[in-house]
């Protein structure tokens, strides 16, 4: 431990006196999160939903088909239980859950008013808006199908009805943009901090010839990964909290879920990030070598990680792609735990994939350095 420490000094010292690496460890937070946060537009393709159908009736079959027909909407459960279907929106399982009422078909056929509640997963606002407006047009539409063939009670076009829509935006209510980039944007300052300068500090050894000088002294490898990888580590977390912070008190988010699970996720996911930032060290002989190696990775991990782009609306290649991406998954936490208040049961498989992810990665850098340093 005492080794360990001098190298916890050494390093720290060695860190805050590059002026290349302060303006990332201290700018590139405040610029993700106030710039990039607004830089994204989405596009909807394919919404799974639940279904609670209390009538159970010709029109409300008729109505589902409707829905699934549309090509916007894929029917992926069904129960008699509501809150059933808000569990599935609490893990992820479906974006809505479309209620219809008893007696459904009796209030169109007589003439009067019925209405359809689309409970919504609103945590990305933008999307939520997609579906509430697709699924109110699909509604409408049908609504007009079935009035002139209402039974042969005659109404004045006044005192008919339609279908009213009572739309339910559930853990973000206001349909907030916002609410949804900046879990995502803190994910990508998190991941940048620690690939990038655990790979470009072992390189930087290397390029100043100081590498030569550590192989050779009694230091023994665990020391001397831990000596390098801990300190991204500490100043991860430490970005981690800071972006908190920016998005609870400068953009207002909510905090429905628990920081320190969010914050003992961190720490595996960083040893992923880590891990690869070490791997990339070990094949690359300069600083500038390594930064474009990493960022080929972080770009290629961002765009495929669900931060832009929903994963659902990605071709089917692309979806199993992610699943080898570390930043799909730490995105998904970073929203279910802060917006909707998941726990350890919504979001223990991602963490596990995660910890598989860490389990892989760190022990083939660290193997890798050993033969490139013999």
């Amino acid at each position: 431990m005492r080794i360990i420490k001098f190298l916890l000094q050494k390093e720290f010292l060695q860190i805050f006196r590059n002026k290349g690496m302060l303006p990332i460890i201290f700018l590139m937070p405040v610029v993700q999160l106030v710039v990039l946060s607004f830089a994204a537009t989405y596009e909807l393709r394919e919404v799974d939903f639940h279904l609670v159908d209390y009538d159970q009736s010709t029109a409300s079959q008729q109505l589902v088909n409707k829905f699934q027909a549309s090509g916007y909407f894929k029917l992926k459960s069904r129960s008699s239980d509501v809150d059933e279907g808000l569990q599935k929106i609490r893990a992820n399982n479906v974006r809505m859950v479309m209620v219809i009422p008893q007696d459904f078909e009796q209030q169109l056929s007589s003439g009067r008013g019925t209405s359809v509640q689309m409970n919504i997963d609103a945590v990305d606002g933008v999307t939520a808006g997609l579906i509430q407006g697709y699924g109110r047009s699909i509604i409408q539409d049908f609504s007009s199908e079935v009035q002139p063939t209402v039974s042969n009670i005659q109404l004045s076009s006044q005192s008919q009805q339609g279908i009213e829509i009572t739309p339910a935006s559930w853990y973000n209510p206001n349909l907030d943009y916002i609410n949804y980039m900046v879990p995502g944007i803190l994910v990508v300052l998190v991941s940048m901090i620690g690939m990038f300068l655990s790979g470009m500090n072992i390189v930087r050894e290397r390029e100043i010839g100081t590498i030569e000088q550590l192989n050779v002294t009694p230091i023994k490898r665990y020391q001397f990964i831990t000596g390098k990888l801990l300190p991204f580590w500490i100043i991860g977390l430490f970005e981690l909290g800071l972006g908190l912070a920016i998005a609870r008190f400068g953009f207002n988010i909510p905090f429905v879920g628990s920081v320190w699970l969010l914050f003992a996720i961190a720490g595996i996911y960083l040893l992923v990030v880590e891990g690869i930032g070490l791997f990339i060290s070990t094949i690359t002989n300069t600083q500038q070598q390594a930064m474009f190696i990493a960022w080929f990775i972080m770009v290629v991990f961002i765009l495929m990680g669900g931060l832009f782009t929903p994963i659902e609306s990605m071709p089917p290649w692309a979806q199993d792609l992610t699943l080898v991406n570390p930043i799909s998954y730490f995105i998904k936490i970073m929203r279910m735990v802060l917006l909707k208040g998941a726990g350890w049961a919504e979001v223990q498989h991602l963490v596990g994939g995660l910890t598989l992810m860490a389990a892989l990665i760190l022990p083939a850098a660290i193997f890798r350095y050993r033969k490139s340093t013999t």
